[in-house]
């Protein structure tokens, strides 16, 4: 046992079990890279390589790579009793995975700066247990200084939502 386990701590996944689901979803994405330069052209052509020679090789080398990393974790029994994380490591990687999640869903609908005052705001009182005199001013000033950053002296337009179109952006 490592010092970061805990005894108490049991065992969520197996290692075994994340090299092979790992693998299976790296075929998938490989696969679909292959798919698509099959179809905007993978040969080559009189003029030399078409649009998806170069991606297909690569997907169809990424492929291949996880096929035996599929098969090496398949073989390997010893992997099958290691735990890959526990629970109560899985749990403090959810309490990040989840609301950065919806962070990311929000700022398809109220856009990035009102999302990140949302995100840091519920962080700061979540997980720092702030009070609201450090989290309002916090929470508002991060995205504003990065609005004024990206969309005044850079120029780099960020995603919107309907408080940025309200006040004119």
């Amino acid at each position: 046992m490592s010092m970061h386990e805990d005894s108490a701590d049991v065992g969520v996944l197996s290692t075994r079990t994340v090299e092979m689901i790992t693998a299976l979803f790296l075929m998938a994405g490989a696969g679909v890279v292959m798919w698509d330069s099959r179809r905007i052209g993978a040969s080559w052509a009189a003029d030399g390589p078409e649009a998806g020679y170069f991606p297909f090789y690569v997907g169809l080398i990424l492929f291949l790579a996880s096929v035996g990393n599929l098969v090496k974790a398949f073989r390997a029994a010893d992997l099958a009793g290691e735990s890959f994380v526990g629970r109560g490591q899985l749990k403090l990687v959810l309490q990040v995975l989840i609301p950065a999640s919806v962070f990311v869903f929000l700022i398809g609908y109220i856009g990035i700066y009102v999302a990140a005052a949302l995100y840091i705001g519920f962080f700061m009182a979540w997980l720092g247990r702030y009070s609201l005199k450090w989290i309002v001013p916090i929470a508002v000033l991060v995205p504003f200084a990065f609005f004024l950053l990206f969309e005044i002296w850079f120029l780099v337009p960020l995603p919107k939502g309907p408080l940025e179109g309200w006040l004119g952006y």
